[in-house]
């Protein structure tokens, strides 16, 4: 018989007659191999003994503290927030994350980045799910091992363990805001549809605007700041009488290209038109004026889905109430030019 150290996975897939990605996909028990592969990879395991490496290290804890995390590349401040905390998180418990950035669309990049860490014997796998196909691969996977989503609630996720940041319940904030001051022509520039989060504010938004016996102007946007500045271009073109008087942008980085369209055709905020964002970015407070925003809160998320998934992982009860969010009231909103005083 070998020995842990004596042959390698490669080996293993050299006497089967087969990839190493197919003796992991057998090891980790993955759907997709055919019933007699399977059974040819596990008797070549049988005879040589092999173990693989980090499940050898671990044999005695059971545990190798150590925890992936899959994301889709962004450098967005939403999902590199997310990261960011969760790793912190991770660091106070003692605990390595891994983290792998894969493409979208790309479904090899993607589980293959699940049987990297599945070879390295972690005790979880969080998977932040900005996008719509990301979910849909997460809704696929098979483990032994809790998987944790960090993403907007979809059909898609019904059957995950889910945790997210109230969309929802922010989009109506900066919209009751809106309101409340007495805006009754309100735009609202979105984000892109296939963004879980611009689904959710632009689902709550709409809502609530209607309930209010109020629609919505879109302008479509792509969380840049030059969508925000084309839309603002698009706005300034319109007659001052017509003009929507209060804009909730889904982001604080399009309503900063709001701000720079405004300033080149000499339309004041808030004097002439109100704006709001969401997420609070850290250079908000310093825009000119300093932006009215929702605030998520990503370290109470990073904290909340590190202890899930440490929960998860010993069996315990968990918690996946979504993270508030927060209406944070600066200098960018006021009741609008036309207010009956």
């Amino acid at each position: 018989m070998g020995s842990v150290q004596s042959i390698s996975m490669a080996q293993v897939a050299k006497i089967a007659g087969v990839s190493h990605q197919t003796v992991s996909r057998v090891i980790n028990n993955f759907p997709g191999v055919k019933p007699q592969t399977r059974e040819r990879v596990e008797e070549v395991i049988r005879q040589t003994g092999y173990v693989p490496n980090t499940t050898a290290r671990t044999l005695v804890t059971k545990r190798s503290r150590m925890i992936g995390v899959i994301t889709v590349g962004s450098f967005l401040y939403g999902p590199t927030q997310s990261i960011s905390s969760i790793e912190q998180a991770a660091r106070a418990q003692d605990y390595t994350t891994l983290l792998a950035t894969v493409t979208e669309e790309s479904r090899s990049e993607f589980f293959g980045a699940v049987d990297n860490f599945m070879q390295r014997s972690i005790d979880a796998l969080i998977i932040v799910a900005a996008r719509h196909l990301t979910t849909k691969f997460a809704a696929e996977l098979e483990l032994s091992i809790p998987v944790l989503l960090v993403s907007s609630p979809s059909p898609l996720s019904e059957n995950l363990n889910i945790l997210w940041v109230d969309q929802d319940g922010g989009a109506r904030l900066a919209i009751r805001h809106l309101i409340q001051l007495g805006h009754r022509n309100i735009a609202f520039l979105t984000g892109p549809d296939n963004w879980m989060d611009a689904r959710q504010r632009r689902e709550a938004a709409t809502d609530e605007a209607e309930r209010n016996n109020l629609k919505l102007i879109e302008f479509p946007g792509d969380w840049g700041a030059q969508s925000g500045y084309q839309a603002g271009i698009a706005l300034a073109s319109m007659p001052k009488e017509t003009r929507p008087t209060a804009v909730f942008s889904a982001n604080d980085h399009m309503a900063l290209g709001l701000f720079a369209a405004f300033h080149k055709c000499g339309i004041s905020v808030p004097s002439d038109i109100s704006v709001i964002g969401f997420d609070n970015v850290p250079e908000s407070e310093y825009y000119s004026p300093p932006l009215s925003t929702v605030e998520q809160d990503f370290s109470s998320l990073g904290h909340k889905v590190l202890a899930n998934a440490l929960h998860l992982i010993e069996e315990e009860e968990t918690d996946f109430a979504p993270i508030p969010t927060h209406l944070v009231i600066r200098e960018s909103t006021s009741r609008p030019w036309n207010h009956e005083r």
